[in-house]
């Protein structure tokens, strides 16, 4: 198979060139432009009118960009300083969704790249192995029935989700793991979580909770304010500053056990602990996201196909993309109906589809790398 050539290369060609190239360095810009012109375009719309220039002078205002107590107040819910109307409009109301995306897209494409390479499968994803399932029967759980523990969210979508990954990992073990039943375990479990899940709104008595509950479970971005940012940023930036640390460990895991092992790799330690930053990283997304479906699985591949199959590269270029195309996403879900919005689960669904079949249909053999 040729992208399991193209790992098997990764010593050897990094040494020769180096891991920076200009096509990594012209789709990470490409990708960053592509989020700053989908966030505009999520900032321009709303009940309070704005022309294109006002957004944009907003957006891009020194005031608030360098000023130290509008980001205490954004980040460490302090009290907000005097702004202007179209400034509280932009920065208090419409931003923070962007950043959210942002957060989510960036994560949830770096924790799809992590597991593809811990678990040697291009199938792998949070959703496919149940880790998205998980996480979101525990939040689910949360804000049906637990609700005083709402400030936990990160934690408990975390506990969620590492249960899900535990439970695949041991109905896939025998006597070692192979990437057919990973994937198998993984859909059983992702089903059983899901049921769970839909048995939850049983339990719920006020229908706000349960609309809330329904846009979440499909993925969306709608409402979402700075308190949102707040919840996910800091175990975002750790497991993606983690994962970016961690990708030598991931070429070498993508050589193979035995190879990795001769290296003087401890697989299995190191395995485990990159799929726990794995899992942080996803956990953060579906704490204040939902449950986007096919988003991890669909833009490492996206990437590889880009800049290549180094993992330094990789998740360089995971970190860029997922934001964009989560960005692009949600604006296309406010823009394809005229009253109300789409959830940008479905959109990404619509999207990650497609694609996935493409995929098969390309290659000649899924599942190990």
């Amino acid at each position: 198979m040729a992208e399991a050539q193209s790992v098997g290369e990764h010593p050897a060609a990094s040494g020769r060139e180096g891991w920076m190239t200009a096509t990594l360095v012209l789709f990470c810009l490409a990708s960053a432009a592509v989020t700053v012109v989908s966030g505009l375009v999520q900032v321009f719309f709303g009940p309070y009118s704005m022309t294109a220039g006002e957004v944009v002078r907003t957006v891009f205002d020194p005031a608030v960009i360098f000023n130290l107590e509008a980001w205490s107040a954004f980040l460490l819910d302090t009290e907000l300083p005097r702004m202007g109307r179209n400034s509280l409009v932009v920065w208090e109301l419409r931003l923070p969704r962007v950043f959210v995306g942002i957060i989510a897209g960036a994560t949830l494409a770096v924790s799809g790249a992590v597991f593809q390479a811990v678990t040697r499968n291009e199938l792998a994803s949070p959703f496919v192995l149940g880790v998205s399932s998980g996480a979101g029967f525990a939040v689910l759980a949360t804000l049906v029935v637990f609700t005083g523990f709402a400030p936990f969210l990160p934690v408990i979508a975390a506990v969620g989700g590492t249960l899900a990954f535990v439970i695949v990992y041991v109905i896939a073990w025998k006597g070692g793991t192979s990437p057919i039943r990973l994937v198998l375990a993984g859909v059983i479990v992702n089903m059983v979580f899901q049921s769970l899940q839909q048995g939850l709104f049983f339990f719920a008595d006020d229908l706000g909770v349960v609309q809330t509950a329904v846009a979440w479970i499909t993925g969306s971005l709608a409402g979402t304010r700075w308190g949102e940012v707040r919840i996910a940023i800091i175990p975002a930036v750790i497991s993606i500053g983690i994962a970016l640390a961690g990708a030598r460990q991931l070429n070498v895991l993508m050589l193979g056990e035995n190879t990795a092992r001769s290296l003087g790799m401890r697989v299995e330690r190191v395995r485990f602990f990159l799929s726990a930053v794995a899992i942080l990283a996803a956990s953060a997304a579906i704490s204040v996201a939902g449950v986007v479906s096919f988003f991890g699985l669909v833009v490492p591949h996206i990437v590889r196909n880009t800049v290549g199959g180094d993992y330094r590269r990789l998740m360089v270029g995971c970190v860029f993309a997922g934001p964009a195309l989560m960005v692009t996403a949600d604006a296309v879900a406010r823009l394809a109906l005229d009253s109300g919005e789409m959830p940008v689960g479905v959109v990404t669904g619509l999207i990650g589809g497609p694609y996935f079949l493409y995929l098969m249909r390309k290659q000649q053999s899924m599942g190990e790398l």
